[in-house]
């Protein structure tokens, strides 16, 4: 068994699986991520680099997805949003549009304090309060301290509510963020019923199969969009490729400020994405 080095240094065994993943969020078809991952096999030697294997992946994906040229992996996407206000927007477009009524944060009031969330979202009837977790590193692990703030923030607002400190109340929390969530993360949300999305958590709705629709995929996609420009586009409240595709060139000029040669690039990149 050949065994691969990840960034830390840690070996961990081969895993065809993850390379099919990876080149799946490079945007490759199902029916060629099979391919990719035979094409990184012929490569393969005991101690390779991740790295390695993800450069590998995005040279072979490229013959399968002409597009994959103009983008970059979707996970590293994320990871090069900021946290604020970046990624809080971010989140709000990706629950939009994967059917939430969404608000802006605001400050709660709670029967023993004042809470600030980052969003407030509706579904089925439920109320969430939102709570945004980001780390430029997507390989770490989300882990227990966001959920147990979270069940005291339900309950302090339910029982301010209750007590008649406020006129308005929550059903449930929601955690969202760009990472895997840790095995005790999962039990403790599943425990006190806490909605929380991660990379790949729930199965039925996690941030991975959010974004299996390219448009709701971060402006970070789009290769070459560096901090200055993400930050123009981020305060002119772009944050996916989906609403960057809704200006002409032109018109994202005056939306953002960046010269029109630039974003006549950054508007036919983001339309090579949806080939």
């Amino acid at each position: 068994m050949k065994h691969v080095i990840k960034a830390d240094g840690t070996r961990q065994p081969y895993d065809r699986y993850r390379v099919m993943r990876t080149a799946r969020n490079y945007g490759v078809p199902d029916d060629y991520v099979v391919e990719v991952a035979a094409d990184v096999e012929r490569r393969l030697y005991d101690g390779i680099r991740t790295r390695d294997i993800l450069r590998i992946i995005h040279t072979s994906a490229r013959k399968y997805q002409p597009s994959v040229e103009g983008r970059t992996n979707v996970r590293r996407a994320i990871g090069l949003l900021g946290p604020k206000p970046d990624f809080e927007l971010y989140v709000q477009a990706l629950l939009k549009g994967s059917g939430y009524a969404v608000e802006e944060g605001r400050i709660l009031k709670g029967r023993c304090g004042e809470h600030e969330v980052d969003a407030i979202a509706r579904k089925g009837g439920v109320t969430y309060f939102v709570e945004v977790k980001h780390h430029h590193n997507h390989h770490r692990m989300t882990g227990l301290d966001e959920g147990r703030i979270a069940r005291a923030i339900v309950e302090d607002v339910q029982e301010g509510y209750q007590a008649g400190k406020n006129h308005f109340t929550i059903d449930k929390a929601m955690i969202v963020c760009n990472t895997k969530l840790s095995a005790h993360a999962k039990r403790y949300a599943a425990c006190w019923d806490i909605k929380h999305i991660g990379w790949d958590n729930p199965k039925d709705e996690n941030i991975a199969s959010m974004v299996a629709d390219v448009k709701l995929c971060p402006v970070t996609l789009i290769k070459g969009v560096n901090a200055r420009t993400r930050k123009r586009l981020v305060d002119a409240g772009v944050v996916t490729v989906g609403q960057l595709l809704g200006y002409a060139p032109d018109g994202l000029t005056e939306k953002t400020g960046i010269p029109v040669k630039e974003t006549q690039i950054l508007v036919d990149r983001a339309k090579k994405l949806e080939e």
